[in-house]
Formats: structure tokens, sequence, C-alpha cells
């Protein structure tokens, strides 16, 4: 069966969702249609790419993946398509692919042209959903597209190694439905300039001496309750994704509050990882 997935920042309050899934399976009843989120923040594409580079390769190969942000057509905005990893993900050249295509090359990236096809409104629609289902037919991409060299990186977002070797600077690049931070530090980064130093973590006026492996790493289970760090505690980790994190532990965003809000941290802040 088919699988097309959807990563948008339409949120579910408007039909713009559901115009899309009927209009998938009016043209193909049988494909499964997975959304992997609509809650991306309105046009933003780090955000977007962090969802889809941690989700993708969840599904099986061949899947089709159409990315709905920031997607409407202009001279430096065209709509593609890239075959990547054994996936296939249909988007504006927006940089949001950077994040894949910049650990795994890309096997085909191609430009939409497709002739006599409205795109002004609603692009997702109008062209992303038309691509998808060509391909989840077993369509080959030349037929609705042509080579195309000049795919959008994010470069913005890169951490930076200052002070010969002793000082990572990275940025906030996501905050989860918990309000954890995460940060462009990857795990291999940290672990090529550690060289056995011990280090802290700096986010704004907090400073973190230790990186967990999971979340409850924060609680020595060899003290009575009362003398351990728990709920309300601040700890790092590199998550699922290999990513840095800073979180409250059992935090919850709409009442006591998340890492972003208790920590004064939001997107693009900076945080840096001093070795001593």
């Amino acid at each position: 069966m088919a699988i097309i997935t959807l990563t948008t920042d339409f949120g579910h309050k408007d039909h713009f969702v559901g115009a899309i899934k009927g209009t998938i399976l009016n043209n193909l009843p049988e494909v499964s249609i997975v959304d992997i989120s609509h809650a991306i923040s309105p046009f933003n594409i780090q955000e977007c790419a962090y969802i889809l580079k941690n989700a993708y390769r969840s599904f099986p190969i061949g899947t089709v993946h159409v990315v709905g942000v920031d997607s409407e057509l202009s001279p430096e905005n065209q709509h593609i398509v890239v075959l990547v990893d054994g996936h296939y993900f249909v988007s504006a050249n927006n940089g949001v692919i950077s994040l894949i295509t910049s650990e795994i090359q890309p096997e085909k990236v191609m430009q939409v042209n497709i002739p006599n096809l409205n795109s002004a409104s609603f692009p997702v629609l109008d062209v992303f959903v038309q691509v998808a289902c060509h391909i989840a037919r077993g369509g080959k991409l030349e037929v609705i597209g042509k080579p195309f060299d000049a795919l959008r990186e994010l470069k913005e977002f890169e951490p930076r190694v200052t002070n010969d070797g002793k000082t990572i600077i990275g940025n906030v690049i996501y905050i989860d439905n918990y309000g954890n931070v995460i940060t462009n530090i990857q795990r291999g980064l940290f672990e090529a300039y550690r060289n056995g130093r011990s280090f802290e973590v700096i986010a704004r006026t907090n400073k973190i001496k230790t990186i967990h492996n999971s979340y409850n790493g924060i609680i020595n289970y060899n003290l009575e309750k009362g003398q351990r760090r728990g709920p309300g505690d601040a700890l790092a980790l590199f998550n699922s994704a290999s990513y840095l994190e800073l979180a409250i532990y059992k935090s919850d965003q709409n009442t006591v509050g998340g890492a972003s809000t208790l920590l004064g941290l939001n997107y693009r802040d900076t945080v840096t990882i001093n070795f001593l």
C-alpha cells in the first residue's frame, strides 16, 4: 500500500488538511495517509525540518512526504521533489530538506514542471498533492519535473566551535510540547571535542554540568526521596535524535511551565558548552 505523509503549518481549525486528504483519496482511494504534524509554527522552516528529519526514517522506503510549509511558488521558492534515503519529499525549495540532504546525498532533485497547473493560492493542494499521487502510483519523476541543482540550504543554524575547540556555541531550533528546548548541538560534535574533559552547559544564567542518558537520569535512587533531585529540576540530555536537549523533569508547559519558560529560552537563543 502506498503511503503519503503530511507535514504542514495549517493547524486543524481550517479546511486545508481535510481538503488535502479528500483530494488524495479521490485520486488514490487505497492510499494510506499519515499526519506527521500540522502544528508547525507558521513558516518555521527549521522546526519543520527538525520534525520531518526525525520522523521520516520510521516509514517504509518509498513513502512520499508532502511538506506544506512556506510553499507559495516564487522565482526563489521553486516547487521541488527530492529522492533521498529511499524517500520522496515534495516541498518548496525553502531549505526544509537541507537537514536531511546535509547528511545523505540525494539520489534525485527535480523541479516540478507540470504545464497549465494552477498553483497560486493553495499550492499544497493544487501541486504537491498531484505530484505525490503521481509518485505513489509508481510514476517517474521525469514525467512531472526536470533536474534541479540549486537546492537551498539552511546554514545559519550550524553550531560554531570556537576558543581552540574549548567552546561550542549552538542555538535553540525547536521547543516541544513539554516546553523542552532542543538545540542544534549533536552528540557526535560534542564527543569529537570533549576529549574526556569536564564541561558546563550554559543557557542564559543557568549552568548544567551533567548530561544524562534519560530524563529520569537526574534522580539518584540511592538517596532518600526527600533528598533526591526530581520534578521541577533542570537537566540536559542527548535526546532520541541525538540533539542536546534542556528539560525540566516532569514539566507541564500549560501549568508550571517547561524549560523554555523557566530557563527563559526561545527559538534561536544561544546555548553554549564550555570544556574545562
